[in-house]
């Protein structure tokens, strides 16, 4: 696959967010970490890292369906995902997927079509839910329910969703040579990455 362009143009019906450059963000201020969550194993209502107020995870006036059972993680995308490359530094990388996110649900995607890897640090939500373990982590995977954060060493176990939006946030360039790759087979209609274009080029122009 030739290389991408630093700034494809998306066609309207992917309802990504536009590119724009965030070489010049600042680093993001971590997001509070709550205290002891409730015994619900649920993630809607359960206290977590908060987001600015736009980013509501449930969809603005649009009554969409509820997503169907998990496919199993080594399914490949059954159509070849568009491709969105965000500019940032490796700091704002994160700050730049966040924003991303939150103008995807904005634009209509429900929070279950979405799925944010991370190269470097895990996400604050990805490092608090994993505090209460494994399995309920895992399980709010499965459920679907929500926009989903891992990192490079999980990133094998996920399974595919319509939006998958990679964070270059750090880590090694074995780490993103793995996860690039990995995130656009998961990805089903749209692959949004955050991070160094030259660096990103390179990995996708290369193993995609």
């Amino acid at each position: 696959m030739p290389l991408i362009p630093e700034e494809p143009q998306i066609h309207e019906s992917a309802q990504g967010p536009r590119a724009t450059p965030a070489s010049g963000r600042t680093a993001p201020t971590p997001r509070p970490v709550p205290g002891p969550r409730p015994a619900a194993p649920s993630r809607p209502g359960r206290p977590g890292p908060l987001r600015p107020a736009p980013a509501q995870r449930t969809p603005r006036d649009v009554a969409a369906p509820k997503p169907g059972p998990s496919a199993p993680a080594s399914r490949a995308a059954s159509s070849n995902p568009q491709i969105q490359l965000i500019p940032a530094s490796a700091e704002g990388a994160l700050d730049a997927a966040e924003e991303a996110v939150d103008l995807l649900l904005e634009s209509g995607r429900a929070p279950g079509d979405v799925l944010v890897i991370t190269t470097g640090d895990p996400h604050p939500w990805a490092e608090h839910e994993l505090s209460f373990g494994e399995a309920s982590y895992w399980a709010q995977h499965d459920a679907r329910d929500d926009v989903f954060y891992t990192d490079a060493t999980k990133a094998s176990r996920v399974a595919a969703r319509p939006v998958v939006v990679v964070a270059v946030n750090g880590g090694t360039d074995a780490a993103a040579a793995t996860v690039l790759p990995l995130a656009h087979s998961r990805a089903e209609n749209l692959l949004i990455v955050c991070g160094d274009p030259k660096k990103i080029n390179s990995v996708l122009g290369a193993g995609v």
